[in-house]
C-alpha cells in the first residue's frame, strides 16, 4: 500500500470572481483564450499569464510540452517563470500575480516559489483535472496542491482558486483531448 504524506493547510472551498478585481476576472478569461491557442498550435491546452498589481499584462505562456520536441518541463508557468526571472528581480516578481488556468504542479510551484513571485491566482482544481486526464501518460496529475508545497515554504505565498464560475470553460478544452484507458 502507498504511503501518504499530509500536510495541514488552509483552503477556502472555492473563490467567487466577486472576490476578485474587476481587471482581474478579464485577466482569467485571458487565460482561458491562452489556452485555447496552444490546444490549436497543438500543444497542451494550458496557459497562464504574468500581471502587475494594476493588471498590465507582462508575458503570457501557453504550454509548449509538443511545439519543444517532447519537453516535459516546458508547462506554461515554468516557461513563463523562466523568461520573466531573466527580466524582472526577485524585488519586483513578488509584486506580481501569474493568472493560471489550473492548480500548478510541484514543478511550476518551485518555480513560482523559487522566482520570488508574490501570489498565483488560478481558475480550475487539479483532482477535478484528473477526471478528464485519466491515466494518460501525457499528464501524469499529481495529488498534490500548489497550497501544500507551499506551506513547506519560509515565505508567504497568497494562492487564490479555484473558482468553480470557470472551471467548465476550462475543461471543455479538455474534453476528447487525452488518452485513457481507465
Amino acid at each position: 500500500m502507498k504511503k501518504r504524506f499530509s500536510i495541514e493547510y488552509e483552503q477556502k472551498e472555492n473563490y467567487k470572481l466577486t472576490d476578485l478585481k474587476e481587471f482581474e476576472v478579464r485577466l482569467l478569461y485571458r487565460v482561458l483564450e491562452i489556452c485555447k491557442e496552444s490546444k490549436e498550435k497543438g500543444n497542451h491546452p494550458f496557459g497562464c499569464l504574468l500581471a502587475d498589481k494594476e493588471g498590465n499584462i507582462l508575458m503570457e505562456q501557453g504550454n509548449e510540452e509538443v511545439s519543444l520536441g517532447g519537453d516535459c518541463t516546458a508547462h506554461a508557468e515554468a516557461l513563463l517563470i523562466r523568461k520573466a526571472s531573466q527580466i524582472y528581480s526577485k524585488e519586483e516578481m513578488n509584486d506580481f500575480t501569474l493568472y493560471n488556468c489550473a492548480d500548478s504542479c510541484a514543478m511550476c510551484t518551485g518555480a513560482m516559489y523559487w522566482s520570488n513571485l508574490g501570489r498565483h491566482v488560478y481558475i480550475a482544481r487539479e483532482s477535478e483535472l484528473k477526471k478528464y486526464t485519466g491515466d494518460d501518460i501525457r499528464n501524469p496529475t499529481l495529488d498534490l496542491p500548489s497550497r501544500v508545497v507551499l506551506a513547506c515554504g519560509q515565505k508567504e505565498f497568497e494562492t487564490l482558486g479555484p473558482f468553480l464560475e470557470l472551471e467548465d470553460k476550462f475543461f471543455e478544452l479538455h474534453k476528447g483531448y487525452w488518452n485513457h484507458t481507465k
